[in-house]
């Protein structure tokens, strides 16, 4: 009877040493397919990416060599909108007076001559009456001189009376021109004056031939020579100042062609030509002003506009791709050339084996494959840009020309999501 329970003993106690090690077995098979998994999702991110026939045909990816394109390089700077001095001018009265009337208002365009405002004042009567008044002493300061002279001549007069009666022709004939000039600088003309046409207003006339841009007085107001009345500017000399850094410095010269922006307005483009470069920096900011005329439409362009502006520089042949083709991710710019080498094979079989848990056999379709790979970007131009691979890509590759965005996202997507 006691060596049968020993039997009975072993036997139990070999049987869940046996379940023991296969609990174990399957721990560590667990583990390692664990420390797998984890190691894989250490690994360096997927650059293959997967694709059937059906979703190549359904976003319509397309597929292009790499092109030798001539491409116009270019330099990207930032600047303002500016109008010479001498196509600025502000208008002023030579003499004092009430405002009577305002001709314009802001955004008028005036010629030059053109009459802007009137003013009054009783002074200007006086100058009138005071040239009158010089005009008729002359009269008898002339005959007063011709009286003298001959007496003098015919030793009846005394030389001090004849010097005297000259000394005082001279005078009015000096204070007269004096005068004269006063009222045709305050646009009377000194022929026309007269006892009964005396002006006791003047008008104020445009400098130059522009556009008002403010207006300081008003009707009713006074004004003297150091009031301005308001401001013109010919918005047809507007010129671009574009702030170049001094890398870019040794590119530029005159007659290059400028295609730039309005900073609030980027969807209208202008253009400019480069005469002048400059030969100092603008104060602490390492850049040089480049002056280039607007040259076609100026329609909408204002003095002081912030402007972005684009300088074609010399035509060079360089590898290019369509712009469509390059995908951004991290900063960084990609693009996808098709390739033989298949994705991780973990993924796949992964996939694999989660259809056959469900019962549901694996469908092979046709696939093909891209290779995500990092370029430099160049100069773009007439919808292509340049690119320099970082690392080698064969001549023959054909690489996405359409759809790189959904190969991108496809590749992300299947970075070691679905399995």
């Amino acid at each position: 009877m006691k060596i049968k329970h020993n039997i009975i003993y072993l036997t139990v106690t070999a049987f869940l040493l046996i379940s023991c090690g296969k609990k174990e077995a399957t721990i560590e098979k667990t583990e390692v397919k664990t420390e797998k998994a984890e190691t894989g999702h250490e690994e360096a991110p997927q650059t293959i990416a997967s694709l059937t026939e059906d979703q190549i045909k359904s976003v319509g990816i397309s597929l292009g060599p790499i092109e030798m394109k001539e491409l116009t390089s270019t330099i990207k700077a930032n600047g303002l909108l500016r109008v010479p001095n001498n196509n600025k001018a502000t208008i002023t009265s030579l003499y004092g007076g009430v405002i009577k009337t305002l001709n314009v208002q802001v955004g008028s365009i005036v010629k030059k001559g053109q009459v802007i405002a009137t003013i009054a004042n009783p002074e200007f009567i006086q100058l009138q009456e005071e040239y009158l008044t010089t005009n008729s002493r002359i009269t008898y300061a002339e005959q007063e001189y011709r009286r003298q002279r001959e007496l003098f001549d015919n030793d009846a007069g005394a030389k001090k009376n004849l010097q005297s009666s000259d000394a005082e022709l001279k005078t009015l004939r000096t204070k007269k021109a004096s005068l004269l000039r006063q009222l045709q600088m305050m646009g009377i003309s000194p022929g026309k004056v007269n006892n009964s046409n005396m002006r006791s207003g003047l008008v104020i006339t445009a400098p130059i031939s522009g556009t008002v841009s403010s207006i300081s007085a008003q009707i009713g107001s006074y004004v003297d020579v150091s009031s301005p009345v308001a401001e013109i500017i010919d918005n047809n000399s507007i010129h671009l100042d574009l702030q170049v850094f001094e890398k870019d410095l040794p590119k530029m010269r005159v007659g290059q062609i400028v295609h730039f922006k309005l900073t609030n307005n980027p969807e209208t483009e202008y253009d400019a030509m480069v005469y002048s470069v400059g030969s100092s920096f603008e104060n602490e900011s390492k850049t040089v002003s480049v002056h280039g005329t607007v040259t076609g439409n100026k329609a909408g362009l204002i003095d002081g506009m912030n402007i972005t502006g684009i300088v074609s520089l010399d035509k060079n042949t360089t590898p290019a791709i369509p712009n469509e083709s390059i995908v951004e991710a991290d900063g960084k710019y990609y693009v996808f050339i098709r390739t033989d080498k298949k994705p991780e094979e973990h993924e796949e079989e992964s996939g694999d084996d989660h259809k056959e848990e469900k019962g549901q056999p694996a469908q092979h379709q046709k696939t093909l494959n891209f290779e995500k790979i990092e370029v430099i970007k160049g100069t773009s131009d007439m919808g292509y840009t340049a690119i320099t691979p970082v690392k080698g890509i064969p001549a023959d590759s054909r690489i996405v020309v359409k759809g790189a965005f959904f190969v991108n996202a496809k590749l992300s997507n299947s970075g070691g999501h679905e399995h």
